[in-house]
């Protein structure tokens, strides 16, 4: 079986890329300065929010709670996450639970009842669903981050609109909205559900996270119902000038340790990785496409947090047989035919070991000399401030001001089980 030998992996140099700086926000300062939304005693509250790993979201979420009380209202949580944690109102509730979004942790009840009313149809005819538990309440407030899509390109993105659109229509509202998207435009579809929804059940308005590109909460906005198109899209422009991207546009081949839902609801951002969860091209020759081209792509393992769903490892070339052990299919399949990419499940090459893929993924890239191959090593798509890269990548950011090298390189680093070692450990 063709396979490169030891021999010529490779040599990995550590590279750290730094960012600029941000203050540190003050959640519960920020919400209070902007905190101007129509609240009375005794109205129940649902905060909507998703399945997404956001930076300090149980926190944002428990000043929310607090000045819901301050006004006198009694607040519960809705989850807004389509058909994520199996479309099942336990899983859903396990989803949250594990970033710190619980009954137990924050003292308000989390009501996650599947069940979707019918609100009416858009005018393209898409039925509009919305979440009956969100509807029983007297305001809706929606809480999510605000960033780039993995999909499609409109004003706004993915953030508070599109959570209302998709993730608050339960099962039934994201399986409509993504069958509409097949025939019409992803970005008219969000903008006439919300249309619909917005006119029809009580939104109060929403806080807009924005993440600098550590993954840090760094800004935060409330916003009122009456202007999210408004301010929205200016929240999406700040959020993808802060988004960290890899610092190269031609690589033989990535290595991902991570991938899940809680990274990028397409288990790695199509934005950081040049490739469509929709399909991708896989000849060697670059040709005119999204950047960066990387050539071979090797996901590792799967996050804990996305608990078996690993929609979007069709994006990948090669992966281990653990990962592939690790999926649980009926969670994912219900996540694909919601999502309707149907692509993104398939199951790439797979061995026992990292040393075996990695042998094998460099073998196929056709090289005269896979030593010189062109290699980057990353947490996940989340966390590029860290990475590996190989030889043959130095000297095109030794002189870069926001990239540091370690001064000597070293060969790839294996367990007793042939498995890499973890990324701080490895150099």
């Amino acid at each position: 079986m063709l396979r490169i030998p030891d021999s010529q992996f490779p040599k990995l140099f550590a590279l750290t890329q730094s960012f600029p700086a941000t203050p540190e926000l003050d959640v519960a300062q920020s919400l209070r300065a902007g905190w101007d939304l129509p609240v009375q005693p005794g109205q129940r509250i649902a905060i909507a929010v998703g399945s997404r790993g956001i930076s300090r979201v149980a926190e944002v979420i428990r000043e929310v709670v607090k000045l819901l009380h301050a006004a006198g209202a009694l607040p519960f949580i809705v989850p807004a996450m389509g058909s994520h944690g199996g479309a099942t109102a336990q899983g859903q509730t396990e989803l949250l639970a594990g970033y710190g979004v619980s009954e137990a942790n924050l003292g308000v009840p989390v009501h996650a009842a599947m069940d979707a009313e019918l609100l009416g149809h858009t005018e393209d005819g898409i039925p509009v669903h919305l979440s009956k538990e969100a509807l029983s309440a007297d305001g809706i407030l929606v809480v999510n981050r605000v960033k780039p899509h993995t999909e499609f390109r409109g004003p706004v993105e993915s953030g508070l609109l599109k959570m209302i659109a998709v993730g608050l229509g339960k099962e039934l509202g994201a399986t409509a909205f993504h069958v509409a998207c097949q025939r019409v435009p992803f970005a008219r579809v969000v903008e006439t559900i919300c249309k619909v929804k917005l006119a029809k059940a009580p939104f109060i308005g929403g806080i807009a996270l924005v993440e600098n590109q550590r993954h840090e909460l760094c800004r935060l906005e409330v916003i009122s119902a009456r202007d999210f198109e408004m301010r929205e899209p200016l929240v999406l422009d700040e959020a993808r000038s802060l988004m960290a991207r890899l610092p190269f546009d031609d690589i033989d081949l990535l290595i991902v340790d991570f991938m899940g839902k809680n990274i990028s609801g397409a288990g790695i951002d199509p934005n950081v990785i040049g490739r469509d969860c929709w399909g991708y091209y896989s000849h060697l020759v670059q040709t005119p496409t999204r950047t960066p081209f990387i050539r071979r792509i090797f996901v590792r393992d799967l996050t804990p947090e996305t608990h078996g769903n690993a929609i979007g490892i069709g994006v990948a070339d090669f992966t281990t047989s653990r990962l592939v052990r690790a999926i649980d299919y009926p969670t994912m399949y219900m996540n694909v035919l919601t999502s309707q990419a149907i692509l993104s499940p398939k199951i790439p090459l797979h061995f026992e070991t990292d040393r075996d893929v990695l042998a094998h993924a460099l073998a196929t890239l056709a090289l005269p000399d896979a030593a010189r191959a062109r290699v980057v090593r990353i947490r996940d798509s989340l966390s590029l401030g860290e990475m590996q890269i190989s030889e043959a990548l130095v000297e095109e950011v030794a002189n870069r001001p926001n990239i540091s090298l370690a001064p000597l390189g070293q060969s790839f680093s294996f367990d007793p089980n042939e498995n890499f070692l973890p990324l701080g450990d490895a150099g």
